[in-house]
């Protein structure tokens, strides 16, 4: 057996807990709602407190997901309670980073400014600057965000310029030498 699939989620009666007759678990918290749906060999039972996952058969593939489906129920729980961050930081001359509204504009040193629309359910702060802050009650959906405003500049290995998460380390590269 999944020895993720087989721990119980675990939660408290802040966090509402339900499973549809479609396959569905409902997880409710005081901010918002998340819903995973799953697939017919997984299925889900909220007993007290838990949510504990069977599956029907011992096939390769529904004992992966098996443990998929533990960790997505149990990153809803943690994500309706306590919510995920994730933090950017940007490195260059110039480089700046402005919420107004559901917008978010960035400078990052092209002729314009890159203009990006914040999803519903997260939510940029900007400390400085030039470090952002994403939270979220979703855990997939912050990751994304974080990853899409890190591709309009990925950090180059020359200078290091450019968007990076908060503690990445960037590899450098040393350059040209001059010919003798």
């Amino acid at each position: 057996m999944s020895r993720i699939g087989k721990a119980p989620v675990v939660f408290d009666n802040t966090v509402q807990v339900s499973v549809s007759p479609a396959n569905e678990v409902l997880v409710k918290g005081a901010k918002s709602s998340l819903k995973i749906g799953m697939q017919p060999n997984i299925t889900a039972k909220v007993e007290g407190g838990k949510v504990v996952l069977t599956r029907n058969d011992d096939s390769k593939e529904t004992r992966a997901l098996h443990g998929l489906y533990r960790a997505l129920i149990q990153n809803a729980v943690t994500g309706v309670t306590k919510g995920f961050t994730k933090g950017l930081e940007l490195h260059g001359v110039g480089y700046r980073a402005n919420v107004a509204g559901k917008k978010l504009e960035l400078s990052l040193g092209f002729s314009h400014p890159v203009i990006f629309d914040i999803p519903e359910g997260i939510e940029i702060k900007v400390d400085k600057q030039t470090a952002l802050s994403i939270t979220g009650p979703s855990k997939e959906l912050v990751g994304q965000v974080a990853a899409k405003i890190r591709s309009f500049r990925p950090p180059e290995p020359y200078l290091a310029k450019g968007v990076r998460y908060a503690g990445e380390h960037i590899r450098r590269k040393a350059g040209k030498s001059a010919g003798k």
